[in-house]
């Protein structure tokens, strides 16, 4: 029996895109029912992140001219993983095995098919990883390898150059939707869940229509959440260097005692001055870091929703709502 395959695509202010991605979609689906390798009724599900053009209006027009299309419309914008995370628990009751990707194409579409064989030998989680960053600028490359570096140092298991291009079984959503926590990093939270996995290279390409949703601060911000929801080695980090400090200040003291009893007068009073904005800065650093931490435990214990669903088009299912006119 063929699986019944959901592609999820978040898009937020896609409306430019959203036509070259259902045309390149819609062509890709319908070779993989002809040959067999996914059920008929699989469906391509847009999820409409909060957006403020016509993003909406667009998924809507594709569902009600084709099947294929079904469409989530969230309350507001929730953030790309949130959206992402919405997508798939509203369909995970709906099909076999899903795929996410981004709206823009710069996801190799060709790779869907790399990706479902190597699900079909037994793996619940299949990562899209990029082959090569040569079309990346080299700030872009290198600010890269340094976060996955610091994720891997950290304790963070990751998947080297893998964004959210991703295959999950079934029993992989099910597994995915015991987690509960507020503050959100999937590329952390799915290899934590251990099942079978494997990797397709596959070349990124350029978007192909509308601007990077992504940013240099929304980037940095992304990596800080990351960092923060799955590890706590940086608080560790920062008990280990005060005790290093601690150890530098008794030897430092231990000097001044033996200097004054020789005779040996230690002038001015820019070292005193050094060392109070250094270990000031320190301090209000470990401090902010320490605060990242209590801010997400503030969030956690509100146990606030992860997203809330508006509106659905689909063609089956219970939980299918139409918008209210």
């Amino acid at each position: 029996m063929t699986a019944r395959l959901y592609i999820v695509i978040s898009c937020y202010n896609e409306e430019e895109a959203l036509p070259l991605t259902a045309a390149r979609l819609h062509e890709k689906m319908e070779a993989l029912v002809a040959s067999d390798v996914i059920a008929s009724d699989s469906r391509v599900c847009f999820v409409n992140n909060g957006s403020k053009d016509r993003t909406w209006e667009i998924i809507r027009e594709l569902h009600e001219g084709d099947e294929l299309f079904s469409g989530i419309n969230l309350s507001r914008n929730w953030s790309h993983q949130n959206g992402l995370l919405a997508g798939l628990m509203t369909v995970k009751d709906r099909c076999d095995v899903t795929i996410t990707m981004d709206a823009d194409l710069q996801d190799d579409v060709d790779a869907v098919d790399a990706m479902l064989a190597k699900y079909a030998e037994g793996n619940d989680i299949v990562y899209g990883v990029r082959g090569n960053r040569e079309k990346d600028t080299a700030f872009k490359r290198s600010t890269a390898l340094a976060f996955y570096r610091l994720l891997e140092r950290l304790g963070v298991e990751a998947v080297y150059n893998h964004a959210e291009y991703r295959l999950m079984s079934r029993r992989a959503l099910d597994g995915l939707a015991e987690y509960h926590e507020v503050n959100l990093f999937l590329r952390g939270m799915v290899p934590l869940m251990g099942f079978p996995s494997a990797t397709v290279e596959y070349e990124r390409g350029e978007r192909v229509a509308g601007e990077s949703k992504y940013p240099f601060g929304k980037m940095v911000a992304f990596a800080i959440e990351g960092v923060t929801s799955l590890s706590i080695k940086p608080i560790r980090l920062i008990a280990g260097l005060g005790i290093v400090i601690f150890i530098v200040a008794i030897v430092v003291a231990i000097c001044f005692i033996v200097q004054y009893f020789t005779g040996v007068i230690v002038p001015g009073w820019a070292s005193t001055v050094v060392s109070i904005w250094a270990l000031g800065g320190l301090q209000l650093f470990a401090i902010g870091i320490i605060g990242e931490y209590i801010g997400k435990i503030y969030l956690e214990t509100k146990a606030r929703p992860r997203f809330l669903v508006q509106d659905i088009l689909d063609g089956f299912g219970e939980k299918v709502r139409e918008p209210r006119s």
